[in-house]
C-alpha cells in the first residue's frame, strides 16, 4: 500500500508544479502585453515576460501581434514547455506545453 501512496503523492506534486508553471505563464503573458502596449521596442515583450516570472528563458517563446498605433489592440501569446522532472512520475508524464495570452490597448 505504501508504494501506491508514494506514487500518488509524487503525481500530486508533479501536477502542482505544472499548475504553478501555468499560472506563471499567464502572468508572464499579461506583463508582456502591458509592455507591448507602452513600448514598441523589439523584444521588449519577451524581456517583460521573463522578468515577470521565474521561467527558463530557453523554453519560453513570446509572440506579439496586432500592434498598429495608439488605440489599437496588441496581443501577446506566450508558450512554455514545462519539464516534468519529479522522480518516477515525471518520466511517465512527459513534458507539458503551456500557453497563455493577453490583449491590451496600445497607449503610445
Amino acid at each position: 500500500m505504501l508504494p501506491l501512496v508514494a506514487m500518488l503523492a509524487l503525481l500530486l506534486l508533479q501536477v502542482a508544479l505544472v499548475v504553478r508553471d501555468q499560472v506563471l505563464v499567464v502572468h508572464a503573458a499579461r506583463e508582456a502585453a502591458r509592455e507591448a502596449a507602452v513600448s514598441d521596442g523589439a523584444g521588449a515583450a519577451r524581456r517583460a515576460a521573463l522578468a515577470a516570472a521565474s521561467l527558463d528563458p530557453q523554453r519560453l517563446q513570446a509572440s506579439v501581434s496586432g500592434r498598429a498605433g495608439p488605440g489599437s489592440r496588441v496581443s501577446v501569446e506566450v508558450h512554455y514547455v514545462a519539464v516534468t522532472d519529479v522522480p518516477v512520475v515525471g518520466a511517465l508524464v512527459g513534458d507539458v506545453d503551456l500557453s497563455g495570452s493577453a490583449t491590451m490597448r496600445v497607449e503610445r
